[in-house]
């Protein structure tokens, strides 16, 4: 075994933003989410109003380049962020360093489209539709000229929004649940050919079962793009 660090096996670093909302088991930042150890690291003054426009504020790419760096340095194995909206950073970040970086569960994007039959529409879930363009999406590597989506938002009095975007000291689960849950009956009655369902927010996480019971369709988020690289950095072992 090699050191060379003060703590070991915690293999994913997770850059967070500088928030005070709840966040329930599901989420990204709640280590209680995962069946392994994780590391986080906040980026002081990345709050929500910096992050949550058509473009994240570029002057946090320098903060967030030095806390994946600290990650690094503390012996992770790859760095993830706690906001979607992060796409824009996702080169300076991974050219930062020298381990796997991904800023936003949009990087399945490709993938997700790939499985589908010709013609079927990834819904892409985000809190504000209006906020999420296609500069995002090029930021890790695809444009919404090449892959079918529809980008779904909340209402504008939805209290989701309200409680994570306005960072909420707390909040009630059941009324996220069924906004999430209307969410999806709004977007499977807009959408004629629906195939998969992506989240840009890992604050939707918690809500992912709930969403795939109504939809009926395969969810994808954050978490599984976080697990799909853990268990390639730790394969299983058969007999």
């Amino acid at each position: 075994m090699q050191g060379g660090y003060t703590n070991y096996g915690q293999d994913i670093g997770v850059l967070m933003l500088d928030t005070i909302f709840p966040r329930p088991v599901g989420d990204i930042g709640n280590a209680r989410t995962y069946d392994f150890p994780v590391r986080y690291k906040t980026v002081k003054g990345a709050d929500t109003s910096r992050i949550m426009g058509e473009h994240p504020d570029e002057a946090l790419i320098q903060p967030f380049i030095e806390a994946a760096q600290e990650l690094e340095a503390e012996g992770v194995k790859a760095i993830t962020t706690s906001c979607g909206f992060l796409a824009p950073f996702q080169k300076p970040l991974a050219a930062s360093v020298n381990i796997p970086v991904f800023t936003s569960s949009l990087l399945q994007a490709p993938l997700i489209h790939a499985m589908l039959p010709p013609g079927q529409v990834i819904g892409v879930f985000t809190e504000r539709a209006h906020n999420l363009n296609d500069d995002h999406f090029r930021g890790v590597g695809w444009s919404m000229k090449d892959i079918p989506v529809q980008v779904q938002g909340m209402k504008p009095d939805a209290e989701f929004p309200a409680t994570y975007i306005g960072n909420q000291p707390s909040l009630r689960f059941d009324v996220l649940k069924e906004e999430m849950v209307q969410m999806t009956r709004d977007f499977m009655a807009s959408c004629d050919t629906p195939g998969a369902i992506l989240f840009e927010c890992t604050n939707m996480c918690p809500f992912s079962v709930y969403v795939a019971e109504e939809a009926g369709l395969p969810v994808f988020d954050v978490n599984t793009l976080i697990n799909t690289f853990y268990r390639a950095r730790n394969p299983r072992r058969y007999a």
